[in-house]
């Protein structure tokens, strides 16, 4: 059975983002139970960017809402299409007044960093089930960043990490985010 994207999420989160410590702040966030997970049927770039903007403004008015996950499961499939939108975003999170309260973080199932081969799979650091844009809290950031042993280290270890496990190991990982077991 398929599950729902907003599960597909949470199990990609637990699995990948937790399971090989791609994100060490992200297990506490998960076993506290702060972190909104909203599924988007939105397919404009202006659409998906008033929902976020009010998505930002309830994690200002809720401070149980730690991180959000902005989940589009049916729009911008296209990377490229996804990038305008992550784009927009930045642009909206400054002339909004929410630059130095949030910063958004992206990931994509066809992700590849700028400069890299498509194979790489470095690239899986990046790849989620959905397009989805990460709300994070810059304040609860940057707490965190002050008391990790290496943040500098964190993106090349998630690398190297990646790179060991390659391609197959990853897209394999990816499939059973969307199974319940």
């Amino acid at each position: 059975m398929t599950l729902s994207p907003i599960e597909q999420t949470k199990n990609w989160v637990s699995r990948v983002i937790v399971g090989y410590n791609f994100c060490p702040f992200a297990k506490k966030e998960v076993v506290n139970n702060t972190i909104n997970y909203v599924d988007s049927k939105t397919k404009s770039h202006e659409d998906a960017v008033i929902e976020m903007l009010s998505l930002i403004q309830e994690m200002r008015e809720n401070d149980d809402i730690e991180t959000c996950l902005h989940i589009f499961s049916e729009g911008f499939q296209n990377f490229d299409d996804f990038l305008d939108l992550v784009d927009l975003a930045n642009a909206m999170l400054v002339s909004s007044g929410y630059e130095g309260f949030i910063q958004i973080a992206n990931f994509h199932p066809d992700y590849v960093f700028a400069d890299s081969d498509e194979q790489d799979a470095a690239n899986y650091t990046n790849r989620a089930p959905y397009p989805t844009l990460h709300l994070i809290r810059e304040a609860s950031m940057a707490r965190v960043l002050d008391i990790h042993p290496d943040p500098e280290g964190i993106p090349e270890t998630n690398i190297n990490l990646a790179r060991e496990k390659g391609i197959a190991f990853w897209q394999q990982l990816l499939t059973h985010c969307q199974k319940d077991r």
